[in-house]
């Protein structure tokens, strides 16, 4: 795998509204969104898979969804019961199979040269899966991981 210049950014939408949300990602210069979640729906309002389309493509920015780089559902319940280590266990199982591991490799040969972020739902990157595919992809690619505050 051709090692790319660019950090892999990461950044949450969990405590924030879509405009400071596309501010931030504007601010550091995000060529691409790429949104890690399972099922791309959000109760807040501008950050279901259209609405969030629509609004970075606004600001110039590529979105993408990579589903089989979400978490699967027993993964989120076992997150949401504040069982960390069994979402993990869960989450680690999923993203080493075929089809997250396909999924991986074709995000990690596109993103060569270009400042991509991976967005989820969390705030808190430490105890999300979105840290998890970050970590795949920096060892794949040979490059630092930035997570953007908002």
């Amino acid at each position: 795998m051709a090692k790319s210049s660019e950090p892999i950014f990461t950044i949450g939408y969990e405590k924030t509204d879509i405009d400071d949300f596309v501010s931030r990602l504007s601010e550091s210069n995000i060529e691409v969104l790429v949104d890690v979640r399972d099922l791309p729906l959000s109760r807040k309002k501008g950050f279901s898979k259209n609405g969030l389309n629509a609004a970075v493509s606004a600001a110039g920015i590529d979105y993408v969804h990579v589903k089989a780089l979400g978490d699967p559902k027993p993964g989120r319940e076992a997150a949401r019961a504040g069982n960390h280590d069994l979402f993990v266990e869960i989450f680690t199982k999923h993203i080493d199979g075929e089809v997250a591991q396909e999924a991986l490799s074709d995000l990690a040969g596109a993103m060569s040269g270009k400042r991509v972020c991976l967005t989820c739902f969390e705030r808190d990157h430490e105890g999300c899966h979105r840290k998890i595919v970050a970590e795949r992809l920096s060892a794949l690619l040979g490059t630092p991981i930035e997570h953007i505050a908002v």
